[in-house]
């Protein structure tokens, strides 16, 4: 995430200076030439005045000074420079011979017809591109002569690039800088939402008691995480709330039902034979129902305690126990229990979920299993999960069914008799808690194939 930010940032400010920085080059190319081609127009006047006195000598000698200044010149500005008197015969000019007719430059003729010009043609003698500035050198109204500044013409070029390349330059230290500061910047941004995503995932994972520290990061950062306190804050108070609202009411409800159950049994002692027993036998049934439902909401809301760690058991050991525990019942129904399963095999449970597990598949399974038919438990074994099979041989489900099965108080459309609507949720909390899942799918044989997912230690 933070390279991400950073890639980002990075990104906007290489954009923006790009943006502003093409333009830029262009522009600055062209005004960086003018500014060239300026200044030599300005030295090629500057000189003009300088030799003026000296052609209007009759002798036309070359004056030392003179002379002196123009070299220093060339040499300082990497260029050529040659002064001509009115016939265009050279006067001065340290790269010339003194008296070399220049008539057969065009730039020569323009300047002694007293038009300054600017401008670059091929040179034969040099055999490259040549750029010359030539202006008139006039004593009153007269031209006494001509001036010409000449030099290669990528040399031009080649000062405008270096302009140019230190305009880059600077681009490529601020997209540094950039760097260096979206880097920082992402650091003291994201490494706090980094902390603030741990902590929700947590908080999503079942951990309530888990906060965000409120005092890193930049304000905004530090607000969101005294908000998500405050949440996590409320939500842990109101799950305590409901979970010893849920285990109080259950263990109060539990005195008043067995006084109730007993009453009941009283009174069908009393109305042996007589009219009503059968209503007092179907309170009583549905007394055991309540009690059973009651024991359900007490396992549900220890199950919900995030502080249950799950433990290493051996599962294939408890289907064992609990399919000889439940055989009896099983032979009562004339259903037989087939158990398909290796001798060993070990996942993580919640301590006594496993076998919590078991009985509720098992005791739903056999409520719904016709009598000569076969409900068979069996384990399987894929990649680092242990999948726990129930199936019967029952009417089975109907696809939505089987997904509102684990609902609390589902009972479905034939309920079986004192059945509580609570033992599918009880399997799907017990397995959650321990990391694992568990869903409903048909059989092959059209009953319901109950699969519960272990991971393995």
């Amino acid at each position: 995430m933070r390279f991400r930010f950073t890639l980002v940032l990075v990104g906007v400010v290489f954009l923006v200076l790009l943006v502003q920085d093409v333009p830029l080059a262009a522009h600055l190319q062209s005004v960086e030439r003018d500014r060239l081609v300026t200044k030599l127009e300005r030295d090629a006047f500057i000189l003009a005045g300088r030799v003026e006195e000296a052609l209007e000598g009759t002798n036309g000698a070359p004056d030392p000074g003179l002379l002196g200044v123009i070299e220093r010149y060339e040499d300082a500005e990497q260029v050529n420079v040659v002064v001509t008197d009115a016939t265009g015969a050279a006067v001065f000019g340290p790269g010339f011979d003194i008296g070399e007719d220049f008539t057969n430059r065009p730039e020569i003729v323009e300047a002694l017809a007293g038009r300054p010009n600017t401008g670059e043609r091929d040179s034969s003698t040099l055999g490259t591109e040549l750029f010359f500035v030539a202006v008139p050198v006039l004593s009153g109204d007269s031209i006494v002569g001509a001036v010409r500044i000449t030099t290669v013409a990528s040399s031009i070029d080649d000062q405008v690039r270096s302009r140019i390349i230190r305009l880059f330059i600077v681009l490529v230290i601020a997209i540094a800088i950039a760097a260096v500061s979206a880097a920082v910047l992402s650091w003291s941004v994201t490494r706090p939402l980094q902390r603030l995503t741990a902590s929700t995932s947590a908080l999503a994972g079942g951990d309530l008691s888990v906060r965000a520290d409120e005092r890193v990061g930049p304000p905004e950062v530090r607000s969101l995480s005294r908000s998500f306190n405050d949440m996590s804050s409320r939500l842990e108070q109101l799950v305590s709330r409901q979970r010893a609202f849920a285990g109080t009411a259950s263990h109060q409800l539990r005195t008043p039902l067995t006084a109730l159950r007993l009453r009941l049994e009283s009174l069908a002692t009393q109305i042996d034979g007589g009219p009503g027993e059968a209503d007092v036998a179907a309170a009583i049934d549905e007394t055991d129902r309540l009690g059973r439902m009651i024991e359900g909401l007490l396992l549900l809301s220890r199950v919900d305690d995030a502080a249950v760690a799950p433990v290493t058991v051996d599962l294939a050991a408890v289907v064992a126990e609990r399919a000889e525990y439940w055989e009896p019942l099983a032979s009562e129904r004339e259903v037989r229990i087939a158990v398909e399963m290796p001798a060993s095999l070990l996942v993580r449970a919640v301590p006594g979920g496993a076998e919590q597990i078991v009985d509720n598949l098992v005791d739903n399974a056999l409520d719904v299993a016709p009598a000569g038919s076969v409900l068979t438990i069996r384990l399987d074994l894929a990649d680092d999960a242990v999948a726990l099979h129930v199936i019967d041989q029952g009417p089975g489900l109907t696809p939505e069914e089987c997904e509102r099965a684990f609902e609390r108080f589902w009972r479905g459309s034939t309920p079986s008799p004192g059945g509580s609507g609570l033992g599918l949720s009880i399997v799907r909390q017990l397995a959650e808690a321990a990391g694992g899942a568990a869903h409903l799918q048909l059989s092959d044989s059209g009953g319901v194939d109950a699969v519960v997912a272990f991971r393995q230690p």
